[in-house]
């Protein structure tokens, strides 16, 4: 349960470097480039972590579910996902599931990110924040939007795939 909490803790930290941000028309946007190295010194603790499809722990673990969160968010707007990389295995239990497969985006110091670009002509700002039991997060715009969005599934299937980079299709 150790590192549950301490996941808590490294998802506080990056909120805190992440909550209002502001992504103007033909700006790029990156986890890494506002949160910054999770290091002890700035107060991450070691939290839950998969490396190749295998369990583990390391400073700044647990992040991920940060990016899930965002991802999500992205995937319901018009902003364009340039760099997005999928966990190994799906992370998302099938009891009750409401996500459909492959919808998560797993980070990794510096090198796998989740990063977007604005290609259009709104400005939105990023919320996000914690109740006593949840982490939360809203995308606003400057503009009224004039489309919703879903995401979900069909024909689905499982093939073995090297683990990498994927891009929203259009």
């Amino acid at each position: 349960m150790y590192l549950q909490y301490n996941k808590i803790t490294n998802l506080r930290l990056a909120v805190e470097k992440l909550n209002g941000s502001i992504i103007k028309p033909n700006q790029r946007f990156s986890i890494w480039h506002n949160v910054g190295r999770p290091t002890k010194k700035r107060g991450f603790l070691e939290g839950l972590s998969l490396h190749n499809g295998k369990i583990g722990k390391d400073i700044g673990g647990g992040i991920c579910q940060l990016g899930n969160l965002i991802y999500w968010m992205f995937l319901h707007s018009e902003l364009t996902v340039t760099e997005r990389w999928r966990h190994s295995f799906d992370v998302f239990p099938d009891v009750n599931r409401t996500i459909p497969f492959a919808c998560g985006a797993t980070l990794s110091y510096n090198y796998v990110d989740l990063q977007l670009l604005n290609k259009t002509n709104t400005t939105y700002r990023l919320n996000l924040w914690f109740d006593d039991k949840y982490l939360h997060g809203e995308l606003l715009a400057d503009t009224p939007i004039c489309y919703q969005y879903e995401v979900f599934e069909t024909d689905h299937r499982i093939e073995q795939q090297w683990w990498g980079r994927l891009h929203k299709a259009q």
